[in-house]
C-alpha cells in the first residue's frame, strides 16, 4: 500500500512559519512556505536549512498570501527548489507584494545594522534579497478555485474559498483516494469585505489551524470604540496610530472610517494610510472584484477621502504635521515597516494613542505592547512607552473557537487523524480537548520537525 510521509516544518506548536511537506511515491508537495515570526528562537529558524531536500520538491501549494504562509519561498529557492508555486490568482498577487516588501525590509535592516553596528554579525546579511524574491515570482502558477487540478496520476488538488483575506482558501488534496484537507487560516462568519468561508464535506486527514482554539472573540461595538478614540485624539491634539495587517484588516479599517465619516459620526479629521504594501493590496481588490464584496464606487470614494502616503518623505511630513490625525500603518505584529518610524517618534508622547488590531504572536513587539511593556526595542534602541495602548480583537481575520467548530460542521465522515497546527500551546491543547469532547475524534498536536508516515 502507498505510504505518505508528512513533515511538520512550521506552525507546529507555534503560530507562524507554516510549512507542511508531503512525500509521496509520485510527487513531493509542500503546503504553504511561511516565515517564522515572534520569539527570537523561532526567527533564527528562518536561517537554518530545512531538514528536507528542496531539490526533490515538485510543487508548493499556498493557502493564502500572508508572510507566515509564504515568506520563506525565496529562501526555499535559494536552497535549490525549482518546482512550481500554485495558488489562486489573488493569493499569488498578494504573495508577490508580500515577498518584495519582505525582501526590501530585510535589505534595509541589514544595511542599517551594518551602519549602526548593532548586529553581532559582520557583515549583517539579509535573509534574501530583492533580486532573489523577484526570481521566485517566475515559479508562480495561478489556478482557479473549485476546480480539481492534476499533479500526477494519483494526486489532484483544489482550492476552496476560506474568507480570512482576499484569495485565501483551504486546500483539498486527493492522494491515492484519500483526502488530505489543509484548513489554512479560516476566516470569520461575518466580515466587512469578505463572504463567509466555505466548509469541507470530507476529510480523511485534517490539518487544522487553532489560532483562536481556546478563545471566543468579544462582542465589541467597534464603531463606538473608534469614535471614542478619535474624540480623545482630537481633545489631546495627538495622534491615533492604528497598527494593522496590511492585507485585509487595513482595507477594512479604511472602509469603517470612511463610513463613520459618511454617516457624520466622526468629524473630518485627517486620515493617513502609510503602508506601501497595503497600498498595493488595494489594487488587488480592484483586479479581483469577484473575491470580495466592496462595491467599486465605495472603494473609489474611500480612496479619495483618505490620504494615501506615497513616500518616506511624506511619512515625515505626516509626523511633523501638528494637527490631530489618524494614521493607519501596516505593521503585521509591529515587526517591521513604516510603522516603526512613527513609533520611534511618537510612542513616548502621552498624547499618542495606539490601537492594535488582530492577533499578536508571542515574542513580537505587538504582544509586548499588549502586555503593558514600559519600553520597546526598535533597531537596537529602547524607547519608553508613554502612549495609551488599546486592542480591538473582534476585528481579527481569524475564526474563533465557535467559528472553527462551525467550519467542521459539514463533514460527513470521521477523519482518520486530525492534526492541530498554527496555534500556541494553550490554544492547541484546549482545542484538542474541545474536539475530543465534541466529536470523539483522534486528535494530535504534532511537534516542530516531526515526521509521520501514513499508510493510504
Amino acid at each position: 500500500m502507498p505510504m505518505i510521509k508528512v513533515h511538520f516544518l512550521g506552525a507546529a506548536g507555534t503560530v507562524t512559519g507554516s510549512k507542511f511537506y508531503l512525500e509521496t511515491p509520485e510527487k513531493n508537495l509542500m503546503v504553504d512556505c511561511g516565515m517564522f515570526q515572534g520569539l527570537k528562537e523561532l526567527r533564527l529558524k528562518n536561517w537554518e536549512p530545512l531538514p528536507i531536500n528542496p531539490t526533490r520538491l515538485d510543487a508548493v501549494l499556498l493557502t493564502h498570501g500572508h508572510l507566515d504562509h509564504t515568506g520563506y519561498l525565496p529562501k526555499l529557492v535559494k536552497e535549490g527548489f525549482r518546482g512550481t508555486v500554485h495558488g489562486t490568482a489573488p493569493t499569488l498577487d498578494i504573495t508577490e507584494i508580500v515577498l518584495l516588501d519582505s525582501a526590501k525590509i530585510h535589505e534595509e535592516e541589514a544595511q542599517l545594522a551594518n551602519t549602526e553596528g548593532y548586529s553581532k554579525h559582520d557583515p549583517a546579511l539579509p535573509l534574501y534579497t530583492l533580486k532573489e524574491a523577484e526570481f521566485t515570482l517566475n515559479l508562480f502558477k495561478p489556478q482557479k478555485r473549485d476546480v480539481w487540478h492534476t499533479l500526477s496520476e494519483n494526486i489532484k488538488y483544489r482550492f476552496r474559498y476560506n474568507g480570512h483575506i482576499i484569495g485565501a482558501t483551504f486546500i483539498e488534496i486527493n492522494i491515492y483516494g484519500k483526502r488530505f484537507v489543509f484548513s489554512g487560516d479560516i476566516g470569520r462568519q461575518e466580515d466587512l469585505l469578505l463572504e463567509p468561508p466555505e466548509r469541507p464535506k470530507w476529510a480523511d486527514y485534517l490539518f487544522m489551524e487553532s489560532t483562536y482554539g481556546d478563545k471566543h472573540h468579544p462582542e465589541e461595538d467597534v464603531e463606538t470604540i473608534l469614535i471614542k478614540l478619535i474624540s480623545k485624539t482630537i481633545q489631546q491634539r495627538g495622534h491615533l496610530i492604528i497598527l494593522s495587517f496590511a492585507v485585509e484588516r487595513l482595507q477594512s479599517l479604511m472602509y469603517l472610517l470612511w463610513h463613520l465619516y459618511k454617516k457624520n459620526r466622526i468629524p473630518n479629521i485627517p486620515i493617513y494610510v502609510d503602508s506601501p504594501m497595503g497600498n498595493n493590496v488595494l489594487s488587488v481588490f480592484e483586479r479581483h472584484q469577484h473575491w470580495h464584496r466592496l462595491p467599486m464606487n465605495e472603494y473609489r470614494a474611500m480612496c479619495r477621502h483618505i490620504n494615501i502616503v506615497q513616500s518616506y518623505r511624506e511619512t515625515w511630513q505626516t509626523i511633523d504635521d501638528p494637527r490631530p490625525k489618524i494614521i493607519i500603518a501596516g505593521s503585521g505584529m509591529v515587526t517591521g515597516g513604516r510603522v516603526l518610524t512613527y513609533l520611534q517618534q511618537l510612542i513616548d508622547r502621552p498624547s499618542t494613542t495606539i490601537l492594535l488590531v488582530g492577533y499578536m504572536a508571542e515574542g513580537t513587539r505587538g504582544r509586548k505592547l499588549l502586555e503593558g511593556s514600559n519600553e520597546i526595542k526598535i533597531y537596537g534602541k529602547l524607547y519608553p512607552v508613554k502612549a495609551s495602548i488599546y486592542h480591538l480583537e473582534s476585528l481579527s481575520a481569524h475564526a474563533d473557537q465557535q467559528e472553527l467548530l462551525h467550519w467542521l460542521g459539514k463533514l460527513r465522515n470521521i477523519p482518520e487523524s486530525v492534526f492541530l497546527v498554527h496555534g500556541e500551546p494553550s490554544d492547541l491543547n484546549t482545542f484538542r480537548a474541545k474536539l475530543n469532547n465534541t466529536f470523539g475524534w483522534h486528535v494530535r498536536v504534532p511537534q516542530l520537525n516531526e515526521a509521520l508516515t501514513l499508510v493510504v
